[in-house]
């Protein structure tokens, strides 16, 4: 597995114990499936937190952003048009990893999508998946693939 460049993906920056994902204002909305007005009005109001500790334009943790997705998820919004993937392959933020011996249960976020993938905990841990994780949810069938970008 390569590690992926700082250069390429500022956002991804390596800190002890692993790699923190963070997501500009616009890349929040996008997974939350709202408009970056609504990412700031939130921010603005207090019910989402920015990274203080990054220089630069405001970011939000990735462990942040996936427990504001639980909580929309369970209280989603009646009568909301629902975003569709081209291809099924949804981009979304990982809100769950549930790891056992040999397996992974995988929750993701993807829009007003919630998903759940069960793969081997060997590729959970070579994917690096964590609350908080950006990740593509690839659709076939009824299996569901999870692949970072």
């Amino acid at each position: 597995m390569h590690e992926a460049s700082p250069l390429a993906y500022p956002h991804l920056r390596k800190y002890p114990g692993g790699m923190s994902t963070t997501y500009r204002i616009s890349e929040a909305a996008t997974v939350l499936g709202v408009s970056d007005d609504t990412i700031r009005r939130w921010i603005d109001s207090g019910r989402l937190t920015v990274a203080t500790s990054q220089p630069g334009p405001a970011r939000v943790e990735g462990q942040v952003l996936a427990e504001l997705a639980r909580q929309l998820a369970d209280t989603p919004d009646a009568g909301v048009p629902r975003m569709e993937s081209a291809r099924n392959r949804m981009a979304g933020i990982v809100t769950r990893v549930l790891r056992d011996a040999v397996m992974a249960q995988v929750d993701m976020q993807c829009g007003p999508y919630r998903l759940v993938s069960l793969m081997s905990r060997e590729a959970a841990d070579e994917l690096g998946l964590e609350a908080g994780s950006r990740a593509v949810a690839a659709v076939k069938a009824t299996n569901v693939i999870v692949e970072v970008p």
